[in-house]
């Protein structure tokens, strides 16, 4: 959780983002060069070990639910990245479906007690960092 905040107040908390924006561009490329890979592959593995149906024993745990509410997240402050990196964590991306998908996930998820993720949140959302930047060759040059 630090760590995708810290993508849009990399120096300070105290700070606004506007006032600490090329140290954001550098800690989200970052995030998305080493951490995101490293963590979500982690619990990709993990996962896959466990048969791939939740991460650790038979029955949904708080882990399975803390990995969809971090995909979830995610998809809200980097829908262009995250599109683009859910190819390589189809386990994740399925227990996220299958979490969404319990009844009581989903009446949640629809209900008026659900907050919704905003700019005041841990999860934020600004255009600048989501940017997919290719080069010449038209490959993408960050995961």
């Amino acid at each position: 959780m630090v760590e995708i905040h810290d993508t849009h107040h990399p120096i300070s908390s105290w700070l606004y983002y506007e006032e600490q924006r090329p140290a954001a561009k550098r800690r989200t490329r970052d995030f998305w060069r080493y951490r995101v890979p490293k963590f979500l592959g982690y619990f990709e593995r993990v996962l896959q070990r466990n048969g791939g149906r939740n991460l650790v024993g038979r029955k949904l745990t708080y882990v399975d639910l803390s990995l969809f509410q971090i995909i979830e997240g995610l998809r809200y402050a980097f829908p262009k990245r995250m599109k683009r990196f859910e190819s390589r964590i189809p386990g994740l991306v399925s227990l996220h479906g299958r979490v969404a998908q319990r009844p009581r996930i989903k009446a949640y998820m629809a209900s008026k007690r659900r907050i919704s993720f905003s700019q005041w949140g841990i999860y934020r959302y600004f255009k600048e960092l989501d940017a997919w930047r290719a080069n010449r060759s038209g490959s993408s040059r960050e995961p």
